[in-house]
């Protein structure tokens, strides 16, 4: 056997995996072969929506599963065996692992990025792999572990036999948190993006942490209702009749199967307390309040917990004298974990100071980027109102006869002070018209705005601007606000993929947070969005990929400006794309030609911070008259500027259509002209080059489709990337038929032929040397396909004379 003419598989199965195994690896338990950790990155130019190739490790070595420890990057005989060392170290970082392992087949080269070993990096021979229980006491050196604390760190995860694993960045959070805990930490924080799933992660730390009983009573607390209720039913199902929720209120919840299922109370009708259960869930408005009667988590003793668990730690729990921070303080002694997205740095409140550096963090960006997460396109549109400025005319009055005030008004009035009817309805109607473009008038979408009323004013004329829609149902556009309980009932129906209504929803900020709007794939932003913490999650609520309904990106709309905060270097999620609509252009983003604008241009104003943290528009308790607005009536508004901006790959915005992307994209995988030539002769399957471009994010079918050039992927390759003038499928099969290249044929053999360069005209079939064609009409017209291939005198005389045929429809290529 030459060893050298072996692929990289079989290097792996013969030589690798057996020293491994040699070592002590159990290959059933500890081993696992071709480990793809991520999905692939999705790409989105105009309507283009491609993924990119998904991350892959040749063999990830396990000590118990979950707890991955070495990582072998293999590679064929014909490389030295230290060649994928580079390539399984950048994956040893990114999965938290600190032993690599490359080889060829000949030997291993181990690299320790402990630094624990007196060299850091040395050849082995293929007996001298070390053993599972040699890395893993480097690892708990490493780590810092003792035996007590080892014992907690191999704790079993949660395994429900279904296959379902979690992702690597989930097992790097819980990881790093048990660890944490392990060796006595007693205040750790996580930050993971928005719909990286948080509540899963939370879920298998306090499995293993009440497993191992180091934590024997436990308390999880969130601010949403439907996150307690939901989290009961799914993720936290496991813990059965140990968990209930601290509620007088007993609810009936419908599960993704479809079953229902009630949620366990640990209270009675008189708030009294069933200390029997270990897991307790709970809202914090359930359980304090500004008096001393609400604080119903007075009634356990302080000791009475030893873990607590807080989901959106960013929010009221971050303030030092918030109620929030009240319960976390009472229960001093016990270990505390605190879970956000979007962690909060101020002056005034701080929750680093509190819980300490994240032990574990995972960014929108990050997860953009290994294609867990929606990235999203950004529509700004500028009113002339907004950017200018509108001073009233000298006696202008409102619409109840009054003088309106002497002043420029801007953005930061509009809706909140001063109320311009034409400027909703402007919003409005480029809502409706992106909708409208975008070809799904079904698609989920979310409108914030100013306050309660504003949010009011904003259905209706969403309601009228779609008054078709709104007859066949009335729920179509509803608004969804603190004050709205009819609204309120319907966020359930919203979130659900099933369900079809309600499709627009206005609000304020009730659904800023917490609501996993899967499904969503618009948001219009019409207030200012002042506070960083807020904009990401605002953008959080779009960044789930659902791909049951092809939902792989989402779009934002801005008409305040907020959206300027993803230049602020606190956010960590790019855009895809940024498109300004000017008065007349169409509200969906042209790929066309780009639009003559500065790459660097800025907005020309800014959005400031609303003056409270809630919904102004309400009545104050003891009654009261709302806060007064001004209504100003007949006073036009209109979209001004135009500009589209694109994320190039060092995050930098430019002006890039969707020609412009591709032929980037494809001079980075193609040096010159020749360079591509060279490749696609070399192919004798050209589907195989078409394939591996469309699985890193340049689909050629589709990117023809969106530029409207129907061309053989060939011709579009050369012509976008290296200018060159391109032909047409007939134009190449004339040409092969004018050189009369099937003169040495005859018969049915002539025939076949004929009839696949017909094929290949009309189209654009690559593999035609596939005999499954010969079954299809009009071949199967001719024989069948045995017949056809005995005419040529057997199948490799078959595949020969295809071989020439494709060579000569690209013979002119030079």
């Amino acid at each position: 056997m030459d060893k050298r003419s072996l692929t990289e598989r079989d290097i792996c199965t013969k030589f690798i995996l057996p020293a491994v195994k040699g070592a002590g690896w159990d290959m059933m338990l500890q081993v696992r072969e071709e480990v793809f950790f991520t999905k692939g990155r999705i790409t989105v130019r105009g309507k283009l929506v491609a993924r990119g190739n998904a991350k892959k490790a040749d063999v990830v070595l396990y000590y118990k599963p979950n707890i991955p420890i070495a990582l072998i990057e293999a590679k064929d005989n014909t490389h030295a065996v230290c060649d994928g060392l580079q390539q399984g170290l950048d994956y040893a970082e990114t999965l938290a692992i600190p032993f690599v392992f490359a080889s060829n087949g000949d030997g291993f080269v181990f690299h320790d990025r402990t630094g624990l070993r007196g060299v850091k990096e040395e050849n082995l021979r293929l007996d001298q792999f070390p053993s599972p229980d040699d890395l893993w006491k480097l690892y708990s050196r490493w780590k810092g572990l003792d035996s007590s604390a080892e014992e907690l760190v191999l704790q079993d995860y949660y395994d429900d036999g279904s296959g379902k694993a979690p992702r690597y960045y989930q097992v790097n959070a819980v990881n790093a948190a048990i660890e944490a805990i392990a060796k006595g930490q007693d205040r750790v924080l996580l930050v993971m993006a928005t719909g990286t799933g948080k509540t899963y992660t939370a879920f298998q730390i306090i499995w293993r942490l009440w497993k191992a009983k180091r934590k024997k009573r436990i308390l999880f607390l969130a601010d949403r209702n439907v996150l307690i209720d939901q989290t009961m039913v799914n993720d936290f199902r496991p813990f059965g009749g140990a968990m209930a929720k601290l509620s007088t209120k007993s609810k009936t919840i419908e599960r993704p199967d479809g079953t229902e299922e009630s949620v366990t109370l640990a209270l009675d009708r008189k708030r009294r307390i069933d200390t029997s259960f270990e897991i307790y869930l709970g809202l914090y408005q359930a359980i304090t309040g500004p008096e001393e009667r609400q604080k119903l988590f007075r009634e356990f003793s302080p000791d009475f917990f030893d873990l607590i668990v807080i989901d959106e730690c960013h929010r009221g729990s971050a303030a030092e004298d918030s109620a929030w921070r009240e319960i976390l303080e009472y229960f001093s002694a016990a270990s505390q974990i605190g879970l956000t997205a979007t962690p909060k740095e101020t002056e005034y409140v701080s929750n680093t100071a509190y819980f300490g550096e994240p032990v574990f963090t995972y960014s929108l960006k990050q997860g953009i980027s290994d294609g867990f997460l929606a990235p999203y396109k950004v529509i700004k549109v500028h009113i002339d109102r907004d950017v200018e400025g509108y001073r009233p005319e000298k006696g202008q009055l409102d619409r109840h006869g009054e003088e309106v005030e002497d002043r420029i008004y801007n953005a930061k009035d509009f809706d909140r002070t001063l109320v311009l009817d034409d400027r909703t309805k402007l919003v409005s109607a480029k809502v409706t018209e992106f909708l409208k473009e975008s070809g799904d008038r079904y698609q989920k979408t979310i409108v914030f705005c100013v306050d309660e009323e504003h949010a009011a004013r904003m259905r209706q004329a969403l309601i009228n601007d779609n008054k078709d829609l709104c007859d066949e149902n009335p729920r179509y556009v509803m608004r969804i606000t603190g004050s709205d309980t009819l609204g309120q009932a319907q966020i359930g129906n919203f979130i659900d993929p099933e369900s079809r209504y309600p499709v627009v929803v206005t609000t304020s900020r009730l659904l800023s947070t917490g609501v996993d709007a899967q499904t969503c794939r618009l948001i219009v932003l019409d207030r200012p969005v002042g506070s960083m913490t807020e904009f990401k999650q605002i953008v959080g609520r779009g960044t789930r990929v659902h791909e049951d309904t092809q939902k792989f990106y989402f779009t934002l709309m801005d008409f305040r400006g907020a959206t300027n905060h993803f230049a602020d270097p606190e956010f960590d999620g790019d855009p895809v794309q940024i498109y300004v609509a000017g008065e007349d252009d169409p509200i969906t983003p042209p790929d066309a030609e780009p639009p003559a604008f500065e790459d660097n241009e800025q907005d020309e104003y800014t959005a400031e911070p609303p003056t409270t943290g809630g919904d102004e528009v309400t009545f104050p308790p003891g009654g009261g008259e709302r806060q007064k607005k001004v209504y100003v009536d007949g006073i036009s508004a209109k979209v001004i500027a135009e500009r589209v901006e694109y994320l190039d790959a060092h995050g930098k915005l430019v002006t890039e259509s969707l020609r412009d992307f591709t032929k980037a994209a494809l001079l980075r995988h193609f040096s010159s002209l020749d360079d591509f030539l060279k490749r696609w002769k070399s192919e004798e399957r050209k589907d195989a080059l078409v394939k591996e471009l469309a699985s890193e994010g340049l689909p050629l079918d589709v990117i023809a489709k969106e530029l409207g050039i129907d061309l053989d992927p060939f011709d579009l390759v050369c012509h976008i990337a290296f200018d060159r003038k391109p032909l047409t499928r007939q134009e190449r099969a004339d040409n092969v038929k004018k050189r009369d290249v099937f003169a040495r044929y005859e018969g049915k053999a002539r025939a076949v032929l004929d009839m696949l360069l017909i094929k290949y005209a009309d189209e654009g079939v690559l593999n035609l040397d596939d005999t499954n064609v010969l079954k299809i009409p009009p071949a199967n017209t001719l024989g069948t396909a045995i017949e056809l291939v005995r005419a040529f005198g057997g199948k490799a005389a078959f595949e020969q004379a295809v071989h020439a045929m494709q060579n000569a429809i690209y013979e002119d290529a030079s």
